[in-house]
């Protein structure tokens, strides 16, 4: 199918390079441990290839190096000075599910609908479902939710989507079916992952949660609107709205691409949504973001705009993916057949959760402006009478990505601190009936800890 969102440049370069893991070395893997006793029994359900291994780490401190993480794919999403737990020792499973498509190229299986799903030795009875964001795949959000969540004592499984890279928009037949396959391979792999941790620890998840970041925000939004039955509840970090009549990324990204271009003002582009205090983040985002995720996601709800671009991408050079198309500019999805309409209806939001939902999203947001995403979502959630079930968390001085927190330092703050900070108040909402802080801004302090702590209550 075709995803996107999110991209960095060295994202981008390393899926058009579709680069390896690298292969584990000599004492990553511990077969002897006690705590992995039948590992080779367990069976992911569905799965059509799967490899399991007993590991004496199983965060990014231990695999960094190895093939059961690949630290390039997380390039860009945390900053610098980001601490993160270790030594969790346990078993970790690879694999896909059955699937015609061939863009993640990981462990050299040309194979898509790959997941990773993680059981540690010391287990609290949960499970956390992510799927990757922008067109990165199942290891990329390694550091900045598994680690957290593994020490914590939760399973983890997370999926690829079913498709990934810039070329993700080819998987299909109809426009939507690739990113429509991003929730069919969540809901799967959630089902298969509580299946396979009842078989680890003889008793199925007590509790599940759906999180993810980006493209894995959207999906999170999606799972809890229309699989409530099988979540209790998710934080969903800057997702990605995708509505019928719009707000979204087709409605603004062209504007944004025209002005990259010289053919739209500053006054045009925060006409469009774009934060005026954001304006130092833009020049980076028109050579990284804004080109390559208006032309991928224009070609998979809307492939006979400009069918010559982007074209199938591969074999091309980083530059020209990460080129917008010029067409692009006068991009009118107000103005687009009736059958765009239809493909993205197939996919969009409706804000009716069935499961408490915390939602993190900065103001200085420059590929998702948080005035036509999750301030809309917030309100979406509210008309249809869930505003009880959903907590809303603007990040003063929040960015798309915590990278750019190191390039920034005086003028955003990472949002992971405060993702974690949310996640411990979910569980304690769904686990322990404490309601978390009503929505609210948090503030940047110019004093503190920004890449190490977070509070959500004032």
């Amino acid at each position: 199918m075709r995803p996107i969102r999110g991209v960095s440049l060295l994202t981008a370069l390393l899926t058009a390079l579709a680069l390896l893991a690298p292969a584990a070395p000599a004492g990553a893997e511990d077969a002897g441990a006690p705590s992995c006793a039948h590992r080779d029994r367990l069976r992911v359900p569905g799965a059509e290839v799967q490899r399991s291994a007993c590991l004496t780490d199983l965060t990014t401190a231990g695999l960094a190096g190895t093939a059961y993480t690949d630290m390039a794919d997380q390039a860009g999403l945390s900053a610098r000075g980001t601490g993160n737990p270790s030594g969790v020792p346990g078993i970790q499973i690879d694999g896909y599910f059955p699937d015609d498509s061939r863009l993640n190229a990981t462990h050299g299986w040309a194979h898509d609908s790959q997941f990773v799903i993680r059981l540690p030795a010391r287990w609290n009875g949960g499970l956390v479902v992510t799927g990757a964001p922008g067109t990165r795949r199942q290891y990329s959000t390694d550091a900045l939710i598994s680690d957290d969540v593994l020490a914590r004592g939760f399973a983890y499984a997370a999926t690829d989507k079913g498709n990934t890279g810039p070329d993700f928009f080819t998987d299909g037949r109809r426009p939507g079916d690739a990113v429509a396959e991003w929730n069919r391979r969540v809901t799967e792999l959630t089902r298969a992952a509580a299946r396979t941790v009842r078989q680890r620890y003889g008793r199925a998840p007590l509790r599940t949660y759906m999180t993810g970041i980006s493209n894995g925000g959207y999906l999170t939004r999606w799972q809890l609107e229309n699989h409530p039955d099988l979540y209790d509840g998710g934080v969903d970090w800057e997702g990605v709205l995708w509505t019928v009549d719009g707000p979204h990324p087709l409605t603004s990204l062209p504007v944004a691409v025209a002005h990259s271009l010289g053919r739209a003002t500053d006054e045009e582009l925060t006409g469009a949504g774009f934060a005026a205090g954001s304006d130092f983040l833009w020049p980076y985002h028109a050579k990284a973001y804004w080109g390559l995720t208006q032309k991928v996601f224009r070609a998979e709800f809307d492939p006979s705009y400009d069918p010559e671009c982007p074209g199938g991408t591969a074999g091309r050079t980083v530059e020209e993916i990460l080129a917008p198309c010029a067409s692009d500019a006068s991009y009118d999805y107000a103005a687009r057949p009736r059958s765009v309409r239809r493909a993205i209806a197939r996919i969009s939001l409706t804000g009716r959760i069935g499961k408490p939902l915390i939602t993190l999203h900065g103001d200085l947001d420059a590929l998702l402006p948080i005035g036509t995403d999750s301030d809309v979502y917030a309100r979406m959630t509210a008309s249809r009478g869930r505003g009880d079930l959903h907590r809303y968390y603007t990040v003063e001085g929040g960015t798309h990505t915590d990278g750019l927190y190191d390039v920034h330092p005086d003028r955003l703050r990472p949002i992971l601190p405060c993702y974690r900070a949310a996640f411990t108040a979910l569980t304690r909402w769904v686990e322990a009936g404490r309601v978390p802080p009503a929505s609210r801004t948090i503030a940047r302090h110019a004093d503190g800890d920004p890449v190490g702590s977070c509070a959500l209550e004032e």
